[in-house]
């Protein structure tokens, strides 16, 4: 694909954008993402960040903004409803849906549209501050659209144990969303956030999501992922979180569903004593292809970072992760250590992982590994041998292999739903020899 057809895809997928806000630094702002816009091209597998990702399925496609929200009923949401949430924002093909959404009371829940006159100076410090988008397309065409959204601000030394959920439902054909959504979580207050993407109908659409976290001085923050989007559907995603000195960020990623899907993910460990743990599951199969991009960056002295990334994938589908951790000069005494563990479940299944370290520092403790395999020929046995089928004894190993990370949510009915989406969609193991570990 040359540079002036994809240039013009983007300028195709700027059409309908929302009317302009009341807010001029807003406006200045959707202006400035739409002239990088202009600028920018979709990437292609020329370029070494996408290059064992081709999303050119996505070009061939029209995408337009999707217009009013459907009506609909109470019931279908059931379905995705998280019993323990104590807020949650429902969001309908990119569009805030209020008479789906409830709040909590001494907690800033609400929609981006509204929440930014209410809540100006914070949210203009902070929205398009970190997620960058000046080499970015999608992050700048999402910054583009910027309208509705999630806005979430946790006051200082606010500790809620409830989870707050925010709810993207796709119902169109066609239909390009831009989920956006900003945390703020102040001085030693603690928050669990949720942001889950489903669909009504496996069709194909389009969505371009954006989120930024900001934790301040001891915040802590538990982050959970879940991308379960029908199986025709493109779903990339800009997550850019900045820690404080001596705060927390937990991250639980789970990528079920889309034909393609692409997750960057950036932590900016910024001062002193922070931390963070990120884990991540992908299992596809059929011919997805399922891309995580992250970078851990400690810019600060005594900071810890642990991550573990695992794909399962079968069929002819492809995973890759890249997992990229930088200790800057001068980050002394840094601990950070780095796991990427892959299954395959097929001859034709395919994982490209690449986990990097970049050290400028001498007082360091940093590690990081990768493993790809299929199953265990002698535990498949073992299990056989008491009594279990080939098939039984395969689904339920490589139910276990993904469950290390999905027993990490720490939001009950959300894990053992998502527990049981990955006993029904594992599949029987072809046999092989190579064990991960």
């Amino acid at each position: 694909m040359n540079t002036a057809s994809t240039t013009g895809y983007l300028d195709c997928l700027l059409q309908g954008q929302p009317e302009a806000s009341s807010l001029t630094w807003l406006n200045e702002l959707r202006a400035n993402a739409v002239d990088r816009v202009g600028a920018l091209t979709v990437p292609t597998t020329r370029d070494e960040d996408w290059r064992f990702t081709d999303i050119s399925p996505l070009t061939k496609l029209s995408f337009q903004r999707a217009q009013g929200v459907p009506q609909l009923a109470p019931a279908t949401l059931e379905q995705w409803a998280i019993a323990e949430a104590a807020a949650r924002l429902v969001f309908v093909d990119g569009i805030y849906a209020p008479q789906h959404s409830f709040n909590h009371a001494g907690l800033t829940v609400e929609n981006l549209a509204s929440g930014a006159n209410l809540h100006g100076a914070a949210v203009q410090a902070h929205l398009g501050r970190h997620a960058g988008f000046e080499r970015n397309a999608f992050a700048a065409l999402n910054t583009a659209f910027l309208h509705d959204g999630a806005l979430i601000v946790v006051p200082r030394d606010m500790a809620l144990a409830a989870p707050v959920h925010l709810l993207f439902i796709a119902t169109r054909k066609h239909a390009a969303s831009y989920p956006r959504c900003l945390v703020i979580a102040e001085s030693g207050s603690a928050v669990t956030v949720v942001e889950d993407f489903v669909a009504l109908e496996n069709e194909a659409y389009f969505t371009n999501a954006v989120t930024e976290m900001v934790l301040a001085a001891n915040a802590q923050v538990h982050h959970v992922r879940v991308q379960r989007d029908s199986a025709e559907a493109f779903h990339i995603a800009n997550c850019a979180v900045s820690l404080a000195h001596a705060s927390r960020y937990h991250s639980v990623s789970v990528a079920l569903g889309a034909r393609i899907s692409r997750h960057n993910l950036g932590v900016l460990l910024a001062a002193e004593g922070a931390e963070c743990s990120i884990d991540g599951l992908a299992l596809i199969g059929g011919q997805q292809l399922a891309d995580t991009h992250t970078l851990i960056d400690h810019a600060m002295p005594q900071g810890m970072s642990r991550q573990l990334h695992k794909c399962i994938v079968d069929g002819v589908a492809r995973a890759v992760f890249n997992g990229n951790i930088m200790v800057r000069a001068g980050a002394q005494r840094t601990d950070s250590s780095q796991s990427s563990r892959n299954l395959l479940l097929s001859a034709k299944a395919r994982v490209d992982t690449k986990p990097q370290l970049e050290i400028f520092a001498d007082d360091v403790k940093c590690a990081h590994g990768a493993t790809v395999g299929q199953l265990d020929v002698d535990e498949v046995f073992y299990l056989r041998s008491r009594g279990l089928s080939d098939a039984a004894a395969r689904n339920l190993l490589t139910y276990a292999f993904g469950a290390e990370v999905i027993e990490r949510i720490s939001v009950a009915s959300l894990r053992n739903r998502l527990e049981q989406a990955v006993l029904a969609q594992t599949q029987t193991a072809a046999p092989g020899a190579a064990r991960p570990s």
